[in-house]
């Protein structure tokens, strides 16, 4: 049995859709927008190109038709049967359906259609909602990784832009993503590390930056640098373990190195190893030393461990007025902290003089999967249906008790308004631009978008 069945990925109920239909609907007409209202742009639309290349472009076989029917009938359900051998038949087993859709990296209010699709074959109108399990999955989650990344820089930009001479340099590399063991997959791992991707600059989820590679022709989306863990460093045991650091300097001093420094009790290994027994290999090396505090309090410990090597190493003040520790000596606190923790520690910072480029972060489940698919209340809706005669008719969801769930109706299109998009009917569209441009039909990929251009126009949002 084939895990990537296509016609398996799905949700049960969907196999039995087909049956369910107007006997004259020829087409299917939905979308996917993060639902509700928002007072500013705040969704980062990403991801879409990965489940195209990956998944869409797949063709179905008769082998997944066969496995495919063995599976449906002993799980209680009726299989389409003829409509997937006309699939094969006439599609070349690709997905008879065209795909509109922003520019990937538009950031959009909540409300906006980001996608749109239909069904291209009139004997395929039950194909459209057919492929809302899988489609709205690859959306939901890397879009909205991308979305509270976003919210994390607009956070810290403040505090870099007060207490930092460069803001918009040391921007990129001050969240770091440590989130590749925290993820469920590889896969997540993947869409959610290139998604971080797309805000920031430094990651150690080796996955993202493979995806970014693969999917959107990136050479290489992220950095990183050598760092020690626990394992490394006690290996040396406690006796030696300013040795074990002497090493890391050794090894990796004239560059920048991460070396953990709270196997056992990281005041003494912060003032006594590297603030005295260390301190003129560091400085001597040349390189950029980062202390990684890796347990405590997430706010107090980071702080303190700032004040101690400002203490060792001394400080010089930047053209903002605010102490930056001599010797390019950093901090690097990646150890369950949450956007409000890394608020906090710089806030802390700022208020005893110290610049937020004294400290870096790193936020591995906390960036992964501390998000669902009602953060932004992903959603894909049907909202209108072609019959025979080639008339288009309106379908929305009105619930009498729960109006934030109502639905757009009509075939959608979307447009610039007063300096935002904004989601209307195709048919008052005009002779204003459309937003929604084609992406796929047919198996065809007809935008191949680049990294390079959704970190751009993220970033301009």
């Amino acid at each position: 049995m084939s895990p990537v069945n296509p016609i398996l990925n799905t949700d049960s109920y969907k196999l039995s859709h087909y049956l369910q239909y107007p006997g004259d609907t020829r087409a299917i007409s939905s979308y996917i927008e993060a639902r509700g209202l928002s007072p500013r742009p705040e969704v980062v639309f990403f991801g879409l190109q990965m489940f195209l290349k990956e998944y869409l472009a797949r063709p179905v076989t008769k082998m997944d038709i066969l496995e495919a029917a063995e599976v449906s009938v002993a799980h209680g359900l009726p299989f389409n049967r003829e409509g997937w051998l006309g699939i094969v038949e006439r599609h070349g087993g690709h997905m008879p359906v065209a795909i509109e859709a922003l520019p990937e990296g538009t950031v959009v209010r909540r409300g906006v259609p980001m996608l749109q699709i239909v069904n291209t074959d009139p004997a395929c109108a039950w194909v459209t909602s057919y492929l809302e399990t899988a489609l709205l999955r690859a959306v939901w989650y890397p879009s909205s990784v991308a979305s509270n990344a976003r919210k994390l820089k607009d956070m810290l930009m403040p505090f870099l832009e007060r207490t930092c001479e460069d803001p918009a340099a040391l921007l990129p590399s001050l969240l770091h993503d440590f989130g590749s063991r925290a993820a469920t997959s590889h896969e997540q791992a993947g869409l959610g590390g290139a998604a971080h991707l797309v805000q920031f600059a430094t990651t150690d989820t080796l996955a993202g930056i493979l995806y970014a590679r693969k999917y959107y022709g990136a050479r290489m989306a992220g950095t990183s640098f050598p760092a020690a863990e626990h394992a490394t460093m006690t290996s040396w045991g406690q006796p030696r373990e300013a040795e074990a650091y002497a090493n890391m300097i050794e090894k990796f001093g004239t560059g920048t190195y991460s070396v953990v420094s709270d196997s056992y009790d990281i005041n003494n290994a912060v003032a006594e190893i590297w603030g005295k027994q260390l301190i003129d290999r560091v400085r001597a090396a040349g390189g950029t030393l980062i202390v990684r505090p890796d347990s405590g309090d997430p706010i107090d410990t980071p702080v303190r461990v700032v004040a101690q090597l400002a203490y060792a190493f001394g400080t010089h003040l930047n053209a903002k007025g605010f102490k930056v520790i001599n010797d390019n000596v950093r901090v690097l606190q990646g150890d369950g902290v949450s956007g409000q923790d890394i608020a906090m520690v710089l806030g802390r910072m700022e208020a005893a003089g110290f610049s937020a480029e004294n400290i870096l972060f790193g936020m591995g489940s906390g960036l992964m999967q501390k998000v669902t698919r009602d953060s932004y209340s992903f959603t894909m809706k049907a909202s209108a249906r072609q019959d025979a005669a080639g008339h288009w008719h309106d379908i929305a969801k009105r619930p009498a008790m729960m109006n934030e769930k109502a639905s757009k109706s009509g075939r959608l299109a979307v447009t610039h308004q007063l300096g935002d998009l904004a989601g209307i009917r195709l048919d008052e569209l005009g002779r204003q631009a459309n937003s929604l441009i084609p992406v796929w039909k047919d198996g065809e990929l007809l935008v191949d978008q680049t990294f390079d251009d959704i970190r751009t126009r993220a970033a301009e949002a």
